[in-house]
C-alpha cells in the first residue's frame, strides 16, 4: 500500500524531532547547520509540511542521518520488502512524474534506491549533493535526457550512466512517452555530522 504523504509528512517529523533531542541540538542549531528556515524546521517536525527532497537531503547531511532512515519508520528486520508502487512517495512532477525512495541503506555509506518516472515535459533539478557523491542509473522505458555540470546524455531503454551527484544536475523527459528509470546514489559517510562538531558542508 502507498504510504500517505500526511503519514509520511508525521513520520519525517518525528523522526526528525527525535534525532535532534537526542543530539540536544536548539531548533536553531539544526535549523542553522541544515540551511534552512527555522520555521520550516518547526513545520517538518510538526508534521505540518511535505519537505522537498532538497530539504530532507539538508537534514538529512545535517543529521548525519541516511534519508532513507528519514522516511522509514525503524525496524530490526534483516530484511525489507517494498512491493511495486510502494515506497516513499518523495517528489511529484507538475505533469505527472514521480520520484519514490523504495530501498536503502546507511552503513557504511548511505545508499538510496530510487523508482523514477518523467512524464513528457516533465524536468526535475538537483542541488549539488554531499562531496564524493555518485549517482547511477539505468533507464527502463523511454527516453531520458540528464544534465550534469557542463555535459548532457541521452539515454533510451537498457542505457545507463553513473556520474557524479556532487555538482547540479537534471533529469529531463522532452519526448512524448513517460520514461522510467531506477536510480541509485551512493553517498559517502565522511563530511556528515553524526551529531559530532566536524562540519558536513
Amino acid at each position: 500500500m502507498e504510504m500517505d504523504a500526511q503519514l509520511l509528512a508525521r513520520a519525517v517529523g518525528a523522526r526528525v524531532k527525535h534525532e535532534r533531542k537526542t543530539r540536544g541540538w536548539t531548533l536553531d542549531r539544526l535549523a542553522d547547520t541544515a540551511g534552512i528556515s527555522r520555521r520550516m524546521l518547526i513545520n517538518v517536525e510538526q508534521g505540518a509540511a511535505n519537505p522537498s527532497v532538497a530539504t530532507l537531503l539538508h537534514l538529512s547531511e545535517a543529521l548525519g542521518v541516511g534519508l532513507p532512515a528519514l522516511v522509514e519508520p525503524p525496524s530490526e528486520r534483516q530484511a525489507k520488502l517494498t512491493r511495486r508502487g510502494e515506497g516513499a512517495l518523495l517528489w511529484s512532477g507538475e505533469r505527472g512524474g514521480q520520484a519514490r525512495l523504495v530501498a536503502g541503506a546507511d552503513r557504511p555509506d548511505n545508499v538510496e534506491l530510487w523508482d523514477w518516472s518523467l512524464a513528457p515535459g516533465d524536468r526535475h533539478e538537483s542541488t549539488a549533493h554531499t562531496p564524493g557523491t555518485r549517482e547511477l542509473l539505468q533507464v527502463q522505458h523511454g527516453i531520458l535526457r540528464v544534465h550534469t555540470g557542463e555535459e548532457s546524455y541521452e539515454l533510451g531503454p537498457g542505457d545507463a550512466l553513473s556520474f557524479h551527484g556532487d555538482q547540479p544536475h537534471a533529469y529531463v523527459n522532452d519526448s512524448s512517452e513517460t520514461t522510467h528509470f531506477v536510480l541509485t546514489v551512493v553517498e559517502p559517510s565522511l563530511g556528515r555530522s553524526g551529531g559530532k562538531e566536524s562540519s558536513h558542508e
